[in-house]
């Protein structure tokens, strides 16, 4: 299975906008990923074109760790 990636510039931007439904939607599919036994890949993109691996999931419970901590602060 390939790996599912997830921009963290992405998901930032929807904290700061509060937009829930995108982020229900990438963590959902990051989970199929990972339940299949796959990875899920968190990677920084730069305006240049670059972009570098910051971190990566291969079980549920690191996987909802960071969930978590990324919808802690949001509004409900």
């Amino acid at each position: 299975m390939e790996d599912f990636i997830i921009n963290v510039g992405k998901v930032e931007e929807w904290q700061m906008i509060n937009d829930i439904p995108s982020l229900d939607e990438t963590f959902q599919r990051a989970r199929r990923v990972l339940v299949g036994g796959g990875t899920v890949v968190l990677q920084r993109d730069q305006r240049s074109g670059e972009s570098w691996k910051v971190g990566e999931y291969t079980n549920l419970d690191e996987f909802d760790t960071y969930r978590k901590n990324v919808y802690k602060y949001l509004k409900e």
